[in-house]
């Protein structure tokens, strides 16, 4: 028994996935387990709640306090209910307006596709509340004081808090900025279908809306589901559009009561919060395996290459194609020219020359201005919060895209066994976690030394690590995808030339994955530098980044100085993402709108 195991450990497939497979358990496993028992026994610091605490005992006290207590309606069910109503609609809304997109850049005649495209990639490459700052910019009325919007600052009319605030801000500017997931989704799969069955139902006289109803939208149903799902659990944890359009209305979902439970101590319900989010999230992915599963599969890529015929749009077609650039430049371009035009005004609503200014830049301490708060590039905080932001994003980008090229190696290479099926589940877990409670299991995890390993919370490699384990699912899915247009003949050949596994994985699989390679690197860092409910309730001063920065700039009401950090943001993901196109090949629009 001790030599079949040795022999079965000599090989190094099954090495690298039992040890992976215990740092996939320690990392996401355990940590899960460990939220879950703490929300079923007394702790030491519940005897400021109830007389009736015991510690180290069974108790069913915080699921009751959470679902069946005189706070359980503006804890938990109008919360759930705003986070569930917000979901849905963002969904429904990102659907719309991203197929609709995918449809006419990929199966249309409409021109300026290559303009079109990187319009709609620009959202992804901002922070996901950085248009709920330039809602605020325009439509911002008196409710929580300081200078009223542009739009009634023109108008001299108070908008309704309907319009500024709550509800309806908070699904637009999410939807905008999410449905880019459903282009991409829906634009691949577009992409790779064959034009022939359009053609065919057309010559039978099928009309248009009834090929896409029967044809196309069957054939696409999977990614749009796949994006459906990806955008309601996303939109479910967000903290930080709701955070900024909802608090001034007491607008709460279960991500904003989460951190608001974390800060005030009761950590025990923040842990019932999280887990309810975990749930739901794993029923709307079960629901969604569950519809896939039914469904009838159908081949439409094959070995047969075929011209793609495309959808003509008539007269039409120009006027189709400037309405679409417009508005895409509206909602992509005209909210960062104007966050960047207010970074220099001195003052906000006052747009003559004389009002511009470069001290929210790199101006001195001022009392009458943002109590005394320093210029952005003077300022040791800022400093302090970019070497930490650029850190984080870099380690953890290329840690995630290593560690994902060598799981999906093992997931592809021992596909059929239990150690494969197990590593790829596995690493798949962190995907039904929202962030926010992935960031509050980890709090309990790691503010006491466990094991061999110290108290990580407060610390930097806290952040690399919830960053690197969150994006698991993503860089390990590209990892096998990319695994598996490699032979193994090209691995067998090496070996019986003398290579030894370190030597295949450095000569061979790594310069053939370079491309997987860099797009994983490009899409972690991306992630990382606009990443905020995944690290907010980690963050101490000294592990500052821009994204959390930003954030107390605009709770405090700085605007300028937001919009100077947001500018620095956007201006390093663009950098970064032109010189991976540029010189690694990674295009997140690969197939889509020509290119």
């Amino acid at each position: 028994m001790t030599n079949r195991m040795y022999n079965w450990l000599r090989n190094p497939v099954h090495l690298i996935g039992v040890a992976a497979l215990f740092l996939l358990s320690y990392t996401i496993i355990w940590p899960v387990m460990r939220i879950v028992s703490t929300t079923f026994f007394w702790r030491q610091q519940d005897a400021r709640l109830t007389g009736e605490a015991n510690p180290g005992h069974f108790t069913l006290y915080h699921w009751e306090r959470v679902l069946n207590s005189d706070m359980s309606y503006s804890l938990f069910y109008k919360p759930i209910m705003h986070s569930l109503s917000v979901g849905f609609a963002v969904s429904v809304l990102s659907m719309v307006l991203g197929c609709g997109l995918a449809w006419l850049v990929v199966r249309t005649n409409m021109p300026l596709k290559k303009t079109i495209t990187f319009l709609a990639v620009i959202p992804y490459l901002l922070p996901s509340w950085i248009l709920s700052q330039a809602w605020l910019t325009f439509f911002k009325n008196g409710k929580i004081g300081g200078t009223p919007g542009i739009l009634q600052s023109l108008l001299h009319v108070s908008l309704p808090d309907a319009v500024s605030y709550g509800f309806v801000p908070i699904v637009i500017t999410m939807s905008i900025h999410d449905s880019v997931f459903f282009f991409l989704l829906v634009g691949a799969a577009l992409s790779s279908m064959n034009s022939q069955l359009e053609e065919a139902a057309s010559v039978t006289g099928a009309r248009r809306l009834t090929i896409l109803r029967r044809i196309v939208f069957p054939l696409v149903m999977p990614s749009i589901l796949s994006g459906f799902i990806l955008i309601f659990t996303k939109a479910i944890s967000s903290y930080g559009v709701p955070a900024l359009l909802g608090a001034p209305v007491n607008f709460h979902m279960i991500s904003t009561m989460l951190y608001s439970s974390m800060r005030s101590r009761l950590t025990t319900e923040a842990n019932v919060l999280s887990l309810t989010l975990m749930l739901i999230s794993m029923l709307t992915i079960y629901m969604n395996q569950r519809v896939i599963g039914r469904r009838r599969s159908f081949v439409t890529v094959t070995g047969k290459d075929s011209a793609k015929t495309l959808t003509p749009l008539g007269r039409w077609k120009h006027p189709v194609a400037i309405v679409t650039v417009v508005a895409m430049t509206l909602t992509a371009l005209v909210p960062l020219l104007i966050l960047l035009l207010q970074s220099f005004m001195l003052k906000e609503g006052d747009y003559s020359l004389n009002n511009l200014t470069l001290h929210y830049w790199s101006g001195g301490s001022d009392p009458d201005i943002n109590t005394g708060e320093k210029g952005v590039l003077r300022n040791p905080i800022f400093k302090l919060a970019l070497r930490n932001s650029l850190y984080i994003a870099g380690v953890a980008a290329v840690l995630a895209a290593v560690i994902g090229l060598v799981l999906g190696y093992v997931v592809t290479r021992s596909k059929q066994s239990w150690l494969g099926k197990a590593v790829d589940q596995v690493s798949f877990l962190p995907y039904l976690m929202p962030g926010i409670s992935l960031a509050a299991i980890y709090i309990s995890m790691f503010a006491k030394p466990t094991l061999l390993i110290p108290a990580l919370y407060g610390t930097i490699t806290l952040l690399i690590v919830i960053t690197v384990v969150k994006e698991l699912p993503f860089t390990v899915k590209a990892g096998s995808a990319s695994m598996m247009q490699i032979g193994r003949e090209l691995e067998e050949a090496a070996q019986i030339g003398g290579a030894g596994w370190f030597t295949r994985f450095r000569r061979i699989l790594l310069p053939l994955n370079r491309k997987s390679l860099v797009s994983a690197f490009l899409l972690v860092f991306i992630s990382a530098m606009k990443e905020m409910e995944l690290i907010i309730l980690l963050v101490t001063p000294r592990t500052e980044t821009l994204t959390t920065l930003t954030f107390y700039y605009a709770e405090k009401g700085y605007e300028q100085l937001t919009n100077v950090i947001l500018m620095m943001i956007i201006a390093i993901v663009i950098v970064v993402y032109i010189v991976a196109v540029r010189f690694g090949k990674a295009d997140l629009t690969q197939g889509i709108g020509g290119q």
